[in-house]
């Protein structure tokens, strides 16, 4: 079996409420099903039940959550959430959703993710890739015929795996496609695990780890790597970060819309900042 250290963990991100900013941290642990706490609760729609996106509503992203204990896998744990106007809520606060609700411009509720639960989360196909038509990253789909949901994986909030990686190489290879003036920063593509992969080599260094094993610190593999399909939420303004459509349109001109990687857990355990990652065949 080939093994090789292609980096060092540089960032972890866990996100405590779906679609919110999350909480860059020096050190977290990883379960069965990802990063404990991770998107462990969302806002929901009450005029018609799906799972509120900031692929969808963008305002999302001008609220932050974070834990206000470490979270227990499996058990619910103590969130505080920032809005805009820097209001200061907590989950169990009785006019949390009133608030929130007031906050995004629609009736909402937050709720905390539940293991035999099926849900969706609403998308406009008119904008969910920015202003790249739909048929250029999914040829078998319109504006038309594209549905406004999509399926979070079942008894969770996340989108399509329960976990997402990402190299430094292949930020800087977006800074150079998008141009001048390009903010490519790790947080437009909300991952988990950031790897500093060291020199730019002026591709998408991910592209070698699929269907491969990433091994981070002492115990934990990434298994089931595939392609991170991006879309409009990667252009949305967010803190210091300006609203910019040429990274999706860069993303869809030159890889097929994708940038980092999905994946799931091998074994679980603690990952911490400077963990060496090696790739295994």
């Amino acid at each position: 079996m080939q093994r090789r250290q292609i980096g060092i963990v540089k960032e972890l991100w866990r996100y405590p409420v779906k679609s919110m900013l999350g909480e860059r941290l020096d050190r977290f642990e990883i379960g069965e099903r990802g990063v404990i706490g991770d998107r462990a609760w969302a806002l929901r729609e009450c005029a018609n039940g799906r799972i509120v996106s900031a692929k969808k509503f963008a305002r999302m992203l001008d609220c932050r959550a974070t834990y206000e204990a470490a979270p227990i896998d499996n058990e619910a744990a103590p969130i505080k959430i920032t809005t805009p106007d820097g209001q200061v809520l907590h989950a169990s606060d009785i006019d949390a959703a009133a608030q929130l609700s007031a906050a995004l411009g629609r009736e909402v509720a937050i709720e905390r993710a539940e293991p035999s639960q099926y849900t969706r989360a609403g998308i406009d196909p008119g904008t969910i890739f920015g202003d790249v038509p739909i048929e250029h990253v999914m040829p078998q789909l319109t504006r038309a015929t594209m549905p406004d949901s999509f399926s979070l994986v079942n008894g969770t909030f996340f989108d399509s795996a329960t976990i997402h990686v990402l190299a430094t190489g292949t930020l800087a290879h977006m800074r150079s496609l998008v141009g001048e003036g390009a903010q490519i920063d790790a947080r437009r593509f909300r991952p988990n695990i950031v790897v500093d992969t060291g020199t730019p080599i002026g591709g998408f260094v991910e592209d070698d780890w699929i269907e491969r094993t990433l091994e981070v610190g002492e115990r934990v593999t990434i298994v089931a790597i595939k392609p991170a399909l991006r879309c409009v939420m990667t252009t949305h303004r967010q803190e210091d970060l300006a609203r910019d459509l040429r990274i999706i349109r860069a993303a869809a001109q030159f890889h097929k819309a994708t940038v980092g990687v999905f994946a799931s857990i091998g074994a679980p355990g603690a990952v911490r900042v400077g963990d060496p990652v090696f790739l295994s065949a």
